[in-house]
């Protein structure tokens, strides 16, 4: 039974969102503000938080980056803040989703599930599954809709690093020194000739693959049209 822990300072709040997690048959347990949460992760083990972005003391983006320290536990984050910087920021310190406030407790079930889906098929099988796109992270094989895409070895290692990392925005230089590794020293360039040849190869699933501008890169899945 996955276990979630909510942390928020409205105790009204993490009561709503407690009893719809009930329903679901989650296991929950409750924090008041960033710290204690934090201790209690390295207390326990759980699979999910679920983290408010306006939580006094330590904020939830600077929980986040404190969890992502010493753990890659799922994080969905709720936020009253709409702004493209802060949900950029929080995909960058390792954020799964979002949900806006005020929200629908049954939304929110629903990308809790999501996400927990998705983190459990890759821990079960070694595969990230996003609708039809199917990589193989230890087979080193990708197929969409069932057919069997042949991505050359630097495509391939470009496009799980993103998909493992989904929503989270990687600089071109940063993709160089993870994905090249730290002694390539490569035109940056070479990142978005690879991005290129990548959603050739992607076809349908070529969206998935976002430029954000004056950045980098992203991995956001879209279903093929």
């Amino acid at each position: 039974m996955p276990r979630l822990l909510i942390t928020d300072d409205d105790l009204h709040l993490r009561k709503l969102v407690r009893t719809y997690a009930d329903v679901e048959g989650y296991q929950c347990e409750e924090a008041e503000n960033g710290a204690a949460a934090i201790a209690l992760l390295k207390e326990k083990d759980f699979d999910l938080v679920v983290l408010d972005v306006m939580i006094p003391g330590p904020d939830g983006f600077e929980t986040l980056a404190a969890i992502r320290q010493f753990s890659q536990i799922p994080v969905v984050m709720l936020t009253a803040r709409d702004e493209e910087y802060d949900k950029l920021l929080g995909f960058n310190l390792g954020v799964d989703d979002y949900v806006s406030k005020p929200f629908s407790p049954k939304e929110l079930m629903a990308r809790i599930g999501a996400v927990l889906r998705r983190s459990n098929g890759a821990k079960d099988t070694g595969e990230l599954i996003f609708g039809g796109l199917v990589i193989g992270a230890r087979s080193r094989t990708v197929t969409a809709d069932g057919r069997s895409l042949s991505l050359p070895p630097k495509e391939f290692d470009l496009l799980l690093k993103l998909a493992q990392n989904e929503r989270i925005v990687f600089s071109r230089e940063k993709l160089l020194e993870t994905v090249w590794g730290y002694n390539y020293y490569g035109d940056v360039r070479t990142v978005d000739t690879h991005v290129k040849s990548l959603r050739e190869h992607l076809g349908e699933y070529r969206k998935s693959i976002q430029t954000v501008w004056g950045v980098g890169y992203k991995f956001d899945h879209v279903d093929s049209e």
